[in-house]
């Protein structure tokens, strides 16, 4: 019974000695396999240049047609409009132009990808029970977990630079898209499935032409929230060499320039604003056009 009063005071080994194991069984795994990993992502790394490329070397007044017609189609408003363009107006004139560029593109990319990964798994979590509670529990698990935690295992496999703060931005961002997706199915009307069961639709026809869409506000709304997420990442991500305004936010708190970390908040702000302001509209824009379609 000796080792059952022990066992506080004897488990800070047993721990230490698995922490070792686990830190040394990671530093020589990323020493014997740490090209190949770099080599294994070295598309995404060009994907994340072109992008970032494309975005800073086009001329600023077409970024801000395409950004304003964007607005224009997913809210049908002029004042989303008059917002987008005043937002990137007052970001030139204060001279943050390039970066608000790599902060968009890095946003941009990420979001395409968690769209990519996140739509699909949604799906996969709404048709399979037993694969829903783990994924429910991994979910659970990148969304307490804190942010600054993400930097380590990333930093160990690929070390510093755009590719390890871009999948750390998906892990911390990918989840409102996952969980989302499979609420947006779960809420869509019994009547109306029953209705395509007696029209004689396959799984594949049920879920394509009739779940995804009516499910698509919902979806929508989880394309918000990884946006967001996103841009909530990008600062912290600066830490392990993303470039853009979340790098000179860093700067800005290393040597206390005042000035500089307010300016770029508020860009990060804007930005922010900007997407939500879309994104919203054109969720509220599907949910009234399926409401209508659906009476």
């Amino acid at each position: 019974m000796d080792w059952l009063f022990k066992f506080p005071q004897a488990s800070p080994d047993i721990l230490l000695a698995i922490k070792r194991f686990i830190d040394g069984s990671l530093r020589a795994f990323t020493r014997s396999y740490g090209s190949a990993i770099e080599d294994l992502f070295s598309p995404l790394l060009h994907t994340l240049i072109f992008f970032e490329n494309l975005m800073t070397s086009a001329p600023w007044p077409l970024v801000v047609l395409v950004l304003a017609a964007i607005g224009w189609f997913a809210a049908r408003s002029w004042t989303v409009v008059a917002g987008t363009v005043g937002t990137l107006m007052a970001i030139g004139l204060i001279g943050l132009w390039p970066d608000t560029m790599k902060t968009i593109s890095l946003v941009l990319t990420t979001t395409i990808f968690s769209i990519a990964i996140g739509i699909p798994l949604g799906i996969v979590m709404n048709r399979y029970k037993k694969v829903s509670g783990i994924m429910q529990t991994f979910l659970d698990v990148m969304q307490t977990m804190p942010p600054f935690v993400y930097l380590i295992p990333v930093v160990m496999l690929l070390g510093i630079g755009r590719v390890p703060g871009f999948i750390a931005v998906v892990i911390y961002a990918i989840p409102p898209i996952i969980r989302l997706t499979d609420l947006g199915i779960r809420l869509v009307d019994k009547e109306v499935l029953e209705a395509a069961d007696a029209y004689g639709c396959s799984r594949w026809q049920k879920l394509l032409k009739v779940q995804m869409p009516l499910a698509m506000p919902t979806i929508m709304a989880g394309i918000n929230q990884t946006i967001m997420m996103a841009l909530a990442m990008v600062v912290i991500a600066s830490m392990i060499g993303v470039q853009g305004l979340g790098l000179n936010v860093l700067q800005a708190i290393a040597n206390q320039y005042f000035t500089q970390g307010i300016l770029n908040g508020f860009a990060i702000v804007g930005i922010a604003i900007m997407f939500d302001r879309m994104s919203q509209a054109y969720g509220k824009r599907l949910q009234t056009y399926r409401g209508v379609g659906h009476e």
